[in-house]
């Protein structure tokens, strides 16, 4: 992970091999704390890969709520937030020791409303925990397990991020100039 680049001094570029490390790391650190959970619900979009990794390596059932608040500028500022009206998964339902994953805690909003939004119209989860890859110095809420804290307030470029705003013409002509 390099912390400069072309659009600030304070960014943050991640590439796959340092994403999918940063992911790993965080299940081992999750694993470490020895706290069973039931099940796994990321936060979509920035939580579903990490989800479902964790997924993988726990061998625990994968829930998924959307959420959104970074819509304007192409994703760069962040809006009111939204939160899905359901909850999906495909085993059971939301009950039990829950893992709250998403990608990154910049203010906690999302993190905080969401454990609000379990606690008020899931009585049957017992406790949740959150794990993120990073978690901004800034942040009002801070979860239970993050990969990484960082100092002050980089925008985080993470690898698929290279789909945004490509669209199929602009994959079109991509894969015609690399053949």
């Amino acid at each position: 992970m390099t912390a400069s680049g072309a659009s600030g001094e304070d960014d943050l570029w991640v590439s796959w091999p340092d994403y999918h490390r940063a992911i790993e790391e965080l299940a081992l650190m999750v694993h470490a704390s020895d706290w069973q959970f039931d099940l796994i619900l990321c936060l979509a979009r920035g939580g579903l890969r990490i989800g479902d990794v964790l997924s993988r390596l726990f061998e625990k059932p994968l829930a998924i709520l959307a959420t959104s608040s970074y819509r304007e500028a192409a994703g760069t500022v962040q809006g009111e937030l939204d939160i899905a009206a359901h909850i999906t998964l495909t085993q059971g339902e939301l009950a039990g020791r829950v893992l709250l994953v998403d990608d990154l805690v910049d203010s906690g909003a999302t993190l905080l409303a969401v454990s609000r939004h379990l606690a008020h119209d899931y009585p049957a989860v017992l406790e949740v925990r959150t794990a993120v890859l990073w978690t901004k110095a800034h942040a009002k809420v801070a979860p239970d397990y993050a990969h990484q804290i960082l100092p002050g307030n980089p925008w985080i470029h993470q690898p698929f991020e290279i789909y945004d705003g490509l669209g199929l013409e602009g994959l079109r002509r991509r894969h015609r100039d690399d053949a």
